[in-house]
């Protein structure tokens, strides 16, 4: 009998059933889609803004030089996932065969990571080990007067290093002024092996893990300088808690929409249906039965909209992940009970007031005269 009035409740007024159904299933769809982008948009966020470049500075805390072993003990100490890229910086003046010149020795696998927003005219040079080309800045190649292709002599104490000039860098900085090699021949020919002026890294700053590992960092080793690069490290902090701030009132929007619609149209349906539970009411019928009833169609109404609506929340957090990220978003399984744990609470906060009305049915007075 149960299951008789549940599929003829359901069926018997498929508009009103359809309009919980979509309201249910648009508040699970864009509630999954949002908790899903939630989950991934430290991460995705943290990548975006990896384009502003190094955002950790290593540094002597007293003196001019440290160890490069410093850098490596440096990366090794980092969580898992923290550094996205570093190098060490080697700084020096080296004699060419034209003038002095400002050497910076790095290595170059990382450069591109360390400094994205660099324009390059020609090629950067992608391996550490590479000490035939090097890259210069765009002002000390107008100086001296060389292009894409060019050669440029060092020479120091008789001996003689020949480069090509592979790339041309316009940085809008101090690096349009440097000849930038390789770290391992800028050691060489500055006689500073196994030294760095200083190292550059950028990390992933999720929920300010970059500044808690500078802290650790200061307490365990007072001979380093340690510091965040504030204007790109604070403000992917903020950036990343205002847009998750953003998403969270979103969903909570959402879900009270959600719960109005669902409210108005159960409040209708309980009102149409007065005849019908005047009548239980008068066979017999006790509250709870009748609850218990539109409860279970409630329920079964809102885990097909969830169902639903998760799905379709998958498909809006992809285009989500591609249009803004151009990258997919992660499922992750404890997405889905979320999101159906908050489809079930819309469902039952909204079937509150409806079910109480219920309770004040008079069979007498609805049934008078029939």
């Amino acid at each position: 009998m149960t299951g008789i009035l549940l599929l003829r409740a359901l069926s018997v007024r498929n508009q009103r059933v359809w309009v919980v159904f979509l309201a249910l299933m648009v508040g699970a769809a864009i509630v999954n889609a949002l908790i899903s982008v939630y989950f991934d948009i430290d991460i995705k966020m943290s990548r975006e803004l990896r384009t502003f470049g190094a955002n950790v500075y290593l540094g002597p805390a007293h003196g001019h030089s440290l160890p490069e072993a410093d850098f490596d003990r440096l990366a090794a100490a980092a969580p898992p996932g923290l550094v996205a890229a570093g190098s060490p910086y080697l700084y020096g003046t080296a004699r060419s065969e034209l003038e002095n010149v400002a050497l910076a020795g790095v290595r170059f696998s990382a450069l591109r990571a360390l400094v994205p927003y660099w324009q390059v005219e020609g090629a950067w040079i992608g391996v550490d080990f590479d000490d035939r080309n090097a890259m210069i800045g765009r002002t000390l190649a107008a100086r001296l007067n060389l292009a894409v292709g060019d050669s440029l002599s060092l020479i120091r104490d008789g001996r003689k290093k020949t480069l090509r000039i592979k790339g041309i860098i316009d940085a809008g900085d101090a690096s349009d002024s440097l000849l930038f090699v390789g770290l391992e021949l800028a050691q060489d020919w500055l006689d500073k092996p196994g030294t760095m002026s200083h190292a550059l890294f950028s990390m992933m700053n999720r929920a300010g893990e970059v500044e808690r590992f500078a802290d650790e960092l200061r307490a365990a080793h007072p001979d380093w300088a340690v510091r965040p690069i504030r204007k790109v490290s604070a403000n992917e902090g903020d950036v990343l808690v205002k847009i998750q701030g953003l998403m969270g009132l979103v969903s909570i929007v959402i879900l009270l929409l959600s719960t109005l619609c669902v409210n108005t149209s159960l409040t209708a349906i309980v009102s149409e249906r007065q005849r019908e539970f005047a009548l239980q009411k008068a066979l017999g019928a006790a509250n709870g039965t009748i609850i218990r009833q539109v409860l279970l169609e409630t329920l079964a109404i809102s885990l097909a909209a969830t169902v639903v609506g998760c799905l379709a929340g998958f498909v809006l957090a992809q285009v989500l992940g591609q249009t803004v990220f151009s990258a997919s978003i992660g499922l992750r399984a404890w997405v889905l009970p979320i999101t159906f744990a908050l489809s079930l609470s819309v469902a039952l906060a909204a079937a509150a007031l409806p079910l109480r009305r219920i309770m004040y049915i008079q069979p007498a007075s609805v049934l008078k005269g029939e």
